[in-house]
């Protein structure tokens, strides 16, 4: 089977609620997508966000990366050199990961697809059924209090809180949530970059001194900083989560041997797709350390390949895979049903996504 096209559309879909993290504010989910064709007659999608903030990618660079340098060097290669068509993508250009993300899902639907396999299979076949959590935006207390009992009185029993702009004041927020979801509800609390080393270690600890029971805490300093990300893990007892830090193996290899954080959060949009996603999967077996499949503000598309990967892989015991649940429409037919924090994987060829706007 030869790859004959690689097609480009743009995609908007509105969410249900500002998305506010300690680095952007968004009230959409603006992508790229890509449907890669074959000679078989088979097609594969995939879907690229663009996060500048964290990638360094606009809708722009990404559809220039795959129309100028991703789709020449795949196009007329063979499906079965998967191994080949995957140095290709990767080598054809410098970066540019969620563009190689979206070209690089787009190929595994097609290599299942080949396969007769839903791709959860194809890639483990651990579990069928996944529990995501959701994203509390940051905001004022209030806001935040009212949106964490609203996602329990839906069904979540994960919340995934962002914080990082308010300081000391971000406990008091924490504090709040705590209080009004009650013990049994876990909390995830998720910095963006947005502390420094310092600030970290008084208010994790300060969150620890108040019993607010943290599940976790998502790099709560600059991505860059690992000297300061280590120094946090060693003087809390609060897990500590790496997300902006890790983008690929050697930053997961470097993360886990020298104990700057205790799980490793994997993007597809990081790791330029599920190829290189594998690799820290591995990595993280060999070391016992713990995964959680996480996304961008990314739609269903984007969302149920992570899901797939997710499902394949018992090192990865948590998920968030929030995007679909934030979204006020689903502009796609087929994939993963997510009713809520469950998420079903299908048992049809691929990742299951049938049919894209734009792509009728």
């Amino acid at each position: 089977m030869r790859i004959t096209s690689v097609h480009v559309k743009e995609v908007t879909v509105p969410l249900k609620k500002p998305f506010t993290t300690a680095l952007r504010s968004v009230s959409c989910a603006n992508s790229i997508l890509v449907r890669v064709g074959t000679d078989a007659g088979l097609s594969g999608y995939g879907e690229a966000p663009p996060t500048a903030v964290i990638t360094g990618e606009t809708k722009g660079s990404i559809r220039s990366a795959i129309e100028e340098f991703i789709a020449p060097a795949i196009t007329g290669r063979e499906l079965g050199d998967f191994d080949g068509l995957m140095v290709a993508l990767q080598g054809c250009v410098m970066k540019n990961t969620s563009a190689k993300a979206a070209v690089d899902m787009a190929l595994y639907d097609l290599l299942a697809q080949s396969w007769g396999l839903p791709l959860w299979r194809l890639l483990g076949g651990a579990r069928r059924e996944l529990i995501t959590d959701i994203t509390i935006s940051l905001n004022d207390t209030e806001t935040m209090t009212r949106d964490a009992v609203e996602a329990v009185y839906e069904g979540y029993s994960i919340l995934k809180v962002k914080v990082g702009k308010g300081g000391l004041g971000d406990v008091d927020s924490i504090a709040a949530i705590r209080a009004a979801v009650g013990p049994a509800v876990k909390l995830r609390v998720d910095a963006n970059q947005g502390w420094d080393g310092k600030q970290s270690v008084r208010i994790i600890r300060a969150m620890e001194d108040r019993n607010l029971d943290i599940e976790l805490v998502e790099q709560p300093v600059p991505a860059h900083d690992i000297d300061a990300l280590r120094a946090v893990t060693q003087s809390v007892s609060t897990p500590i989560l790496a997300d902006e830090a890790v983008f690929g193996a050697a930053d997961a290899i470097h993360i886990i041997r020298t104990r700057a954080a205790d799980f490793i959060n994997i993007k597809l949009m990081k790791t330029g797709g599920i190829w290189n996603a594998l690799k820290i999967c591995a990595i993280a077996e060999t070391y016992g350390v713990q995964c959680m499949m996480g996304c961008m503000l990314e739609t269903k598309l984007a969302v149920s390949a992570g899901a797939h990967l997710a499902g394949g892989k018992n090192i990865i015991t948590m998920t968030d895979l929030d995007g679909p649940s934030l979204a006020a429409a689903d502009p796609y037919t087929g994939g993963p049903v997510f009713t809520g924090p469950h998420i079903l994987l299908p048992n049809i060829p691929g990742i299951g996504i049938q049919k894209a706007p734009g792509f009728e």
